[in-house]
């Protein structure tokens, strides 16, 4: 009905009369185009397509940034490439979580944690919580030792799905790493007397580039011995031409902008969640042997069971 009364009457007669749940009825094309302001104020309808725009993104993108989800409506034309635009999806974003259209746990926030203990109401309720989070060491028997480095804090929680999975660490480096932080990443790559793959995950700008050119040259000063091959994953130059990302003027504030050599620079937000995850999950599995995983997991459930069977004696008194 909506797109039949734009036909006919135009968008200035049919924002005057189309309810914003009708929105939820349309594809997702035409909620996007019904987005589309082009300067003018945005109506209450354009407002509400928009939130349904969100909406959907979110649900395809989960777990995702605000941020991601500002570049991923900035390819769709929900909203316009500017810090403006990022406001508008920001604020929007706050007024779907607290409607409730939108689970406060589908954005993720990596910036902000509590440090606490882990405690228990006695040896049955250990043991339960041990059953459950109960992983075999993947790598154990593997001679490969991989590390996921990672430029943002924010986006923690949209790789950490996969590296978990695979009991790969994440290493969160926040830009430049500090000295402390990489001498004690080095150390432990020393102990492991395994080749060790570094990858590294960072936004496609000067600084983005030489903080992981930094990090692969103090790995390897304080790890002389260790087999390091190292790896930037993204954002690489093919992958903002295959899948179209959107860019940012490089800052000519920025002192090492005129080696960098590009105009235009690309957040690592910008890459898909999926595309993401996907290419973290690639680089992991190539070290694996086949099946590796598979088969631990078995080994990891029946030693679970295992573990809830003591529970339960426990909590019966009787002797494991």
């Amino acid at each position: 009905m909506s797109t039949l009364a734009r036909e006919i009457f135009g968008d200035t007669f049919a924002d005057m009369f189309i309810d914003r749940h009708e929105y939820a009825s349309l594809e997702d094309r035409e909620v996007y185009e019904a987005c589309r302001i082009n300067g003018r104020r945005a109506t209450k309808t354009q407002m509400a397509a928009r939130h349904e725009a969100l909406v959907r993104l979110v649900k395809e993108l989960d777990p995702c940034t605000v941020r991601q989800v500002f570049y991923q409506a900035t390819v769709r034309g929900v909203v316009e490439k500017t810090e403006a635009g990022y406001d508008k999806v920001q604020r929007a974003l706050v007024d779907l979580r607290r409607s409730g259209r939108i689970d406060y746990r589908q954005i993720t926030d990596n910036t902000r944690w509590q440090i606490k203990p882990q405690t228990y109401t006695g040896l049955e309720d250990a043991l339960i919580t041990t059953a459950s989070t109960y992983r075999r060491a993947v790598w154990n028997d593997v001679s490969a030792y991989v590390e996921m480095w990672l430029e943002k804090d924010a986006l923690a929680g949209v790789v950490q799905p996969v590296t978990y999975k695979y009991d790969v660490p994440l290493m969160v480096a926040r830009g430049f790493s500090s000295l402390s932080f990489l001498h004690s990443a080095a150390e432990d790559i020393n102990q492991r007397k395994v080749p060790a793959y570094i990858y590294h995950l960072g936004d496609h700008d000067p600084s983005g580039v030489c903080a992981g050119q930094k990090i692969e040259q103090t790995l390897r000063e304080f790890a002389p011995d260790a087999g390091i091959t190292f790896t930037r994953l993204a954002v690489l130059p093919g992958q903002i031409a295959e899948w179209s990302l959107p860019s940012r003027p490089t800052k000519d504030s920025d002192t090492r902008a005129k080696k960098f050599g590009y105009a235009e620079s690309v957040e690592l937000d910008a890459i898909h969640p999926d595309e993401l995850r996907h290419l973290v999950e690639s680089a992991i599995v190539e070290h694996l042997p086949r099946d590796q995983l598979k088969v631990l997991q078995v080994a990891e459930e029946s030693e679970r069971e295992m573990l809830k069977i003591f529970a339960s004696k426990t909590r019966t008194g009787v002797q494991p």
